[in-house]
C-alpha cells in the first residue's frame, strides 16, 4: 500500500483530489482510500494499493499546487531518528555566505554556493575554494555573524524539541562548521554535532580546513550509523535542502526536502513548500497540543 499525506490549501481539496483521481486513473492507479487526519485536520492522507512513488508525488503536486508531503510504502510512524542538514534548512541562512559578507565577499562566495547546492559543483572542491577566500578574516567575525545574521527557521525548535519529547535521537550534520553548529544545534535542541572545522591561527582564518571534510558521503554514512545502533525497527528521518544532501535523503526510510534544489527534491519522499517545520509535526500525525517549544 502506498500513502501519501499532504497539506495544501483548503479550498482546493475536493477539486485536486478529482484531479489527482483522474491523472492517477490514466496510469492505472486507484485511490483506496482518501480522509483528513484525526489529530492533524489539516492532513489529507490518501491511500494507493499500487503506484510508483515519485510518479505518484508528481500528480498530487500538480494537482494541489504548493503543499507539503510525505510518500510511504509502508505505514508510516514517528521516527526515532532525525538527521538534518543545517544551512537554508534548520536555520534560514548559509553560514559561510554571511560571513564571506564580513570580507566584502558574498557575491563571490554566494554565487559558488548556489552552484555546489545544486549539484553543478563538486562539493569538496568548491568547498575549498570558498574557504581559501576568507583566509586572514578575524576569528571574532564568527561571533558577530553568529549574533547579527544567523537565525533558526520558523518551527524549527518545535521539530526537534517534539521528535525528542517522543523518544528520537536527533543529529545536525552539516557540510558547514562546528564554529555555527555548536551553537546553533545548542539553540534548537540537536544532541549530536557532526561538522567541518575552520583552520585557525593567532586568531584568523587560515584559509584551510582543521578537519576531514563532511560531505554527502558522510552525511549518508552518519545516518546508517546511528540507525544501526537504534536496531531493525527503529525509523529515521532525513532533511535538507542542497545536492549534498541526496544520499541522506534517500538512505532515510522517510526524506524530506526542505524548500529544496530540484535536484534534492527529486530525491526525497516528501518535501516542505508551503508551511514552516512544524508542517512535519502535522504530517507525522502528532497532535498540536504535544507540540514541544
Amino acid at each position: 500500500m502506498l500513502i501519501a499525506r499532504l497539506i495544501a490549501d483548503s479550498a482546493k481539496l475536493e477539486t485536486g483530489l478529482d484531479t489527482a483521481g483522474a491523472k492517477l486513473a490514466e496510469r492505472g492507479w486507484t485511490i483506496a482510500g482518501a480522509q483528513m487526519m484525526d489529530f492533524c485536520g489539516d492532513v489529507l492522507q490518501i491511500s494507493l494499493p499500487e503506484g510508483e512513488p515519485s510518479a505518484v508525488a508528481a500528480i498530487l503536486d500538480q494537482a494541489f499546487g504548493p503543499c507539503d508531503l510525505l510518500m510511504s510504502d509502508r505505514p508510516i510512524e514517528v521516527p526515532h531518528l532525525l538527521i538534518s542538514d543545517m544551512d537554508s534548512t534548520m536555520i534560514g541562512q548559509e553560514c559561510i555566505d554571511e560571513l564571506a559578507d564580513f570580507a566584502g565577499l558574498k557575491d563571490e562566495i554566494s554565487a559558488i554556493t548556489e552552484r555546489a547546492m545544486r549539484g553543478e559543483l563538486d562539493f569538496e572542491a568548491a568547498l575549498t575554494e570558498r574557504v581559501g577566500l576568507l583566509a586572514g578574516l578575524a576569528e571574532d567575525t564568527i561571533a558577530q555573524c553568529l549574533a547579527e545574521r544567523i537565525e533558526p527557521v520558523r518551527g524549527a525548535r518545535k521539530l526537534v524539541q517534539t521528535l525528542r519529547s517522543r523518544g528520537a535521537h536527533t543529529v545536525l550534520v552539516t557540510g558547514g562548521f562546528h564554529s555555527f553548529a555548536d551553537p546553533v544545534a545548542d539553540m534548537i535542541g540537536f544532541e549530536r554535532v557532526v561538522g567541518n572545522r575552520l583552520g585557525i591561527a593567532d586568531g584568523r582564518l587560515t584559509g584551510k580546513l582543521a578537519s576531514a571534510i563532511v560531505d554527502s558521503g558522510v552525511k549518508a554514512r552518519t545516518l546508517r550509523e546511528e540507525m544501526d545502533r537504534l536496531g531493525d525497527n527503529a525509523r529515521s528521518l532525513a532533511m535538507g535542502d542542497g545536492a549534498n544532501d541526496i544520499p541522506m535523503l534517500q538512505a532515510a526510510d522517510y526524506g524530506i526536502a526542505y524548500r529544496a534544489k530540484p535536484k534534492a527534491r527529486e530525491a526525497a519522499n516528501g518535501w516542505i513548500e508551503r508551511g514552516d517545520l512544524t508542517a512535519v509535526l502535522e504530517l507525522f500525525d502528532i497532535p498540536k497540543a504535544e507540540w514541544v517549544d
